[in-house]
């Protein structure tokens, strides 16, 4: 009799055990057996969640049955790293209090705001709508002394740490910080010494921009347009005569050769009907097309024409009989080439 007490006893305490075991591994022990980053929206459910698990869990059923014992059923939205080894008692409680982690978002030049939206709203949870309708937004344009088309220049490419489910408003905030913060005193001065604020900066920075795709060639092209500026001629850019082509036809209109019809344009943006820099950018410049403005190189040269010669480069010129024969020599390539338009 003795013996059969012991007995149940010992049998009762390896089931207990078992069972105190098997519940302490659904609730603290190993759950995700591959890192996965789990993005969760305001419209998932847990049986939403529980699904996309399914190849990342042992056993996915497990985390509505801690979800229920936990009183949890409202996932708060984000994008959240899963890491090997994580519990449910920890994919729980991450999610409860929407402890999200901060990931890297980038972006290049953009044409216009409505791309540069499209960009983002790519990379984050918010649409780009709601992105473009925060950009436009007339009470932050005017506490700030900008325009829907000048607001462009807030947005230097370059990458950032957001949160996923960052707001439009608080995206723009942030992007508000940086650009003060881009624009230091060693900037502001060089700019002052050039007798340009930083929006004329950035303005011109846009046009060399278009103009060249190369950074070692953009310290030269901001030098050129500075000699005009500084001398009272047009600049003639023909990136503002592609960008009134543009207003004109759509974004989506490809231009790969200025006519002569195209310089009778009735724009503002028509450096060569309007001297001075036209009244804002004209497209999102980066950091090296801003720096290249910032310390341009001195030099003599007022005209420049591409290069048949070292495509994706330029030929520069100090006399406008030497940019003619350059030039001629361009136009003939271009009509060699079968290009009209």
């Amino acid at each position: 009799m003795k013996k059969k007490i012991i007995y149940t006893f010992t049998a009762l305490l390896i089931i207990g055990g078992m069972f105190g075991y098997n519940y302490y591994q659904k609730i603290f022990g190993q759950a995700i057996t591959k890192e996965h980053v789990l993005y969760v929206t305001a419209t998932n459910s847990l049986l939403d969640i529980k699904k996309e698990l399914e190849e990342y869990s042992k056993s996915p059923e497990t985390f509505l049955w801690v979800a229920a014992k936990k009183d949890f059923s409202n996932p708060k939205p984000g994008r959240y790293v899963l890491t090997v080894g994580m519990s449910n008692n920890d994919l729980v409680n991450m999610l409860r209090s929407g402890r999200q982690t901060p990931f890297k978002l980038s972006f290049n030049n953009q044409d216009t705001l409505e791309k540069f939206a499209g960009r983002i709203a790519e990379q984050i949870n918010a649409d780009s709508i709601s992105l473009l309708t925060s950009f436009k937004d007339d009470t932050f344009l005017s506490k700030n002394s900008l325009t829907d088309k000048s607001v462009l220049q807030l947005f230097i490419p370059n990458t950032y740490e957001f949160y996923w489910t960052v707001s439009p408003e608080n995206f723009r905030s942030k992007m508000l910080v940086a650009y003060k913060r881009f624009w230091n005193d060693s900037r502001l001065q060089k700019a002052k010494k050039l007798n340009l604020t930083k929006e004329e900066v950035s303005t011109l920075a846009s046009i060399v921009q278009k103009e060249t795709a190369q950074n070692s060639e953009r310290p030269i092209v901001a030098g050129l347009y500075l000699n005009r500026l500084e001398n009272g001629w047009p600049l003639q850019a023909d990136p503002t005569i592609i960008y009134c082509v543009k207003e004109i036809k759509g974004q989506d209109y490809v231009v790969k050769r200025v006519l002569t019809v195209d310089l009778e344009i009735n724009s503002p943006y028509n450096t060569y009907k309007n001297k001075g820099l036209p009244p804002t950018l004209i497209s999102m410049p980066d950091i090296s097309a801003i720096d290249g403005v910032l310390n341009a190189t001195k030099h003599n040269y007022f005209y420049m024409c591409a290069s048949i010669d070292k495509i994706g480069y330029h030929e520069f010129a100090k006399t406008l009989t030497q940019h003619n024969r350059n030039a001629a020599k361009y136009q003939r390539w271009l009509s060699a080439q079968g290009v009209n338009r």
